[in-house]
């Protein structure tokens, strides 16, 4: 699968920062994302497959592949093939006789508990013989996917082409609603670095909207200065602050633009490790906060373990040094340097995303339309 290629060449693609940065925020998302696509439609246009179901057990087997070589510090991979596997059954049943899946969508308590919402057909007969067989998908999936049709093919290839080019015009389909959202004389406050919040700040100021921004400059990995120097070689007012300020700045500013990592099913954000402070304090000042984010990291993915939902923990050697452990007074200190906070959906007011604008109370819809309630569990 040349999984080594896709791991270094997304890695080559990002910067050179150390520490938390260095390890997990470099990368190219949208980079991945795309070199993640290009890998299944190689796939799925290259093996031998005779249903809808033998395709399902490929995508579904590549995608735990891809979780074990890194995919679980990107969940946006295991989103899009989800949403792949959703596109292949939407193609089954267009091409059947069952009414498609968007006809019938799950209400919400339901996707609450994932149940599936198919007829449910058990086929013994369905793989060729000597062929591994996934069990789960033998007893959940209808007769449709056992079903052989040489035009099948052609039309996933065609559904995989437009996840494609969602994901191409992802920043223009963003940046073309900035005005919508950023008015003149307005002072926003972004945290960190994000291409997508960079880009969406330098749409707004291309158009002639003035106004002005502050930057918190996340320590410590200082990733807040290279925002800072590249909204101002744009010829857009910017001020950076230290993130202890935040909260004194808060007072004066009119909207929070905030990156995502991750966005979960009930409408809480994962982002850069201090976006929860900056939330609260938004929350604080009745300040509205604006998440920017493409629909490929909507995650169906609930937040039953709270901050610990997605995150990962590194050493704590970048914000304190060693040398000082010795010392008596921090013998009984414990240490917690996490990656990336969970900020709760009453904290954001909207996601603004390449499909549209929306609350976070809609983000389960998204999710319909976008993966199948069969597909939501993990690849682990």
């Amino acid at each position: 699968l040349r999984l080594g290629r896709l791991v270094s060449s997304s890695a080559s693609t990002g910067s050179s920062n150390q520490g938390r940065a260095g390890v997990f925020g470099s990368a190219d998302r949208l980079f991945i994302t795309t070199r993640t696509v290009e890998l299944l439609k190689s796939l799925v246009g290259s093996t031998r497959w005779k249903h809808g179901a033998q395709l399902l057990l490929l995508l579904r087997g590549v995608g735990k592949d891809l979780y074990v070589c890194g995919g679980f510090r990107e969940p946006a991979i295991g989103n899009v093939v989800r949403r792949i596997m959703a596109a292949v059954r939407e193609e089954v049943l267009n091409m059947g006789t069952a009414t498609p899946a968007a006809a019938d969508r799950p209400a919400l308590e339901s996707m609450l508990w994932a149940q599936p919402t198919t007829k449910l057909v058990h086929r013994k007969d369905s793989f060729v013989e000597g062929s591994p067989v996934d069990q789960h998908l033998q007893d959940t999936l209808p007769a449709a996917f056992y079903t052989n049709r040489p035009d099948l093919k052609q039309s996933v290839m065609e559904a995989i082409q437009e996840v494609m080019s969602d994901l191409e015009d992802l920043h223009k389909n963003i940046n073309d609603q900035a005005l919508s959202h950023i008015h003149e004389k307005e002072v926003i406050l972004t945290y960190g670095k994000s291409k997508t919040v960079e880009l969406f700040l330098k749409a707004a100021a291309s158009k002639k909207r003035k106004f002005q921004v502050v930057v918190a400059e996340v320590a410590p990995t200082m990733e807040g200065h290279e925002m800072a120097k590249s909204l101002a070689r744009a010829g857009i007012d910017t001020i950076l602050i230290n993130d202890s300020a935040i909260f004194a700045a808060m007072a004066r500013v009119n909207k929070v633009l905030l990156p995502a990592h991750a966005v979960l099913a009930n409408g809480g954000l994962i982002a850069s490790s201090g976006s929860n402070l900056v939330a609260l304090a938004a929350k604080h000042n009745s300040v509205p906060v604006v998440c920017l984010s493409g629909i490929f990291k909507l995650c169906p993915t609930f937040p039953h373990e709270g901050q610990d939902t997605l995150n990962d923990f590194v050493s704590p050697s970048s914000v304190v040094d060693y040398s000082e452990l010795s010392n008596e007074l921090m013998k009984d200190v414990e240490f917690v340097n996490p990656v990336h906070d969970y900020v709760e959906p009453e904290l954001i007011n909207l996601y603004v995303t390449n499909a549209g604008a929306f609350q976070p109370s809609y983000i389960y819809r998204l999710l319909a339309e976008n993966y199948h309630s069969d597909d939501w569990e993990s690849f682990e």
